[in-house]
């Protein structure tokens, strides 16, 4: 090769790639689209280069494997390539921006995952998943249940009676006794199916010291500190609690502007799923607060007398994110402050 590309970016998708290649003069010397096996075929012969791949779901394969061939592959998240994009919306023009982005000083990249970090986010999104279905089922016998005049009490530990007084209930027609039938069956698979995940999550919990650890802290869980443990990347690339928290979304909005401060909402960026589970177990701490399991700090405490529970629980959220972050980073457990340091 007479010049050979020295940066790329590279637009994927599930069979078709689109390359964009300037070599040490900024001169484009690559703008081509590959097959999967021909893009394969063309890295294996080019010297090495910095790669610059949008971050999706199989980013991180095409990262390894190009790593392995010796090149430089840096993720990018696709908010952050957008304003690269010159006009329209075509894979040419999306290679050509991560080619330009990949460049700036400021960028920010997505750590590669390895092959074991994306099986153990696999577990958690398997769990997700099944958890919907349980949901919608139970909601769907709740509903047809009601149809015919049988009301269970709210709640998902109420589903199980519920069940069982549909099914002893012969006053129904056959038919519908055989798909009540039917979809307790199905329930009951997908308890199952629920359990054996949760029993593998809760040994690969056990098993991880960072996840232990930062399961100490009043609110997170285990699951919340396995999902912390799974999907956040190295404590080390951030540089504070801050921006860990604003890296889940969990800080205000900035809209300032002439000098005048406005913050609105959370940014909700990040991860929706982790995020969620922070502001779940935040909720669950401020109801052990109210019914008096728990005695909150200093700062809680001042929190919940102006402020809006909602409001409070987002804010804890961010305060677990911050505490997580620092037990990630130095290590140890979680220690409660005295009243006179929370102050």
């Amino acid at each position: 090769m007479k010049n050979p590309p020295v940066r790329i970016g590279m637009d994927t998708s599930k069979s078709v790639f689109q390359l964009h290649g300037v070599d040490a003069d900024e001169i484009v010397v690559v703008r081509r689209s590959f097959r999967r096996s021909e893009m394969i075929h063309y890295f294996e012969k080019l010297p090495p280069a910095l790669v610059a791949i949008e971050s999706c779901g199989s980013s991180h394969h095409w990262a390894r494997l190009l790593t392995s061939l010796g090149h430089d592959v840096k993720l990018i998240p696709p908010q952050y390539v957008k304003p690269y994009v010159k006009r329209g919306k075509n894979d040419a023009a999306d290679a050509a921006a991560l080619c330009e982005a990949v460049t700036r000083p400021s960028m920010r990249f997505v750590p590669i995952k390895s092959e074991e970090q994306q099986a153990a986010c696999m577990l958690m999104t398997v769990r997700e998943r099944l958890v919907s279905v349980k949901s919608q089922l139970s909601n769907a016998f709740r509903s047809y249940a009601a149809e015919f005049g049988i009301v269970g009490a709210a709640g998902r530990q109420n589903v199980h009676a519920l069940i069982r007084r549909v099914l002893d209930d012969e006053s129904l027609p056959e038919l519908a006794r055989e798909l009540f039938r039917f979809q307790a069956k199905e329930y009951a698979a997908v308890e199952a199916r629920l359990e054996e995940i949760e029993t593998r999550l809760m040994k690969w919990h056990r098993e991880n010291e960072a996840s232990r650890r930062i399961a100490t802290i009043p609110g997170i869980g285990p699951i919340g500190a396995t999902m912390l443990s799974m999907k956040a990347p190295p404590a080390e690339s951030f540089r504070s609690g801050r921006d860990f928290a604003a890296w889940i979304g969990l800080t205000p909005r900035d809209h300032s502007t002439g000098g005048r401060m406005r913050h609105g909402g959370i940014t909700k960026a990040g991860d929706a799923a982790l995020r969620s589970v922070l502001v779940v177990g935040a909720t669950a701490l401020l109801r052990h607060i109210r019914a008096g399991r728990h005695k909150p700090t200093a700062w809680l405490a001042a929190l919940l007398e102006r402020k809006p529970p909602k409001l409070v629980a987002v804010a804890l959220a961010n305060k677990f994110a911050r505490i997580a972050w620092r037990l990630m980073m130095s290590g140890g457990i979680y220690s409660r402050p005295s009243d006179s340091m929370a102050a």
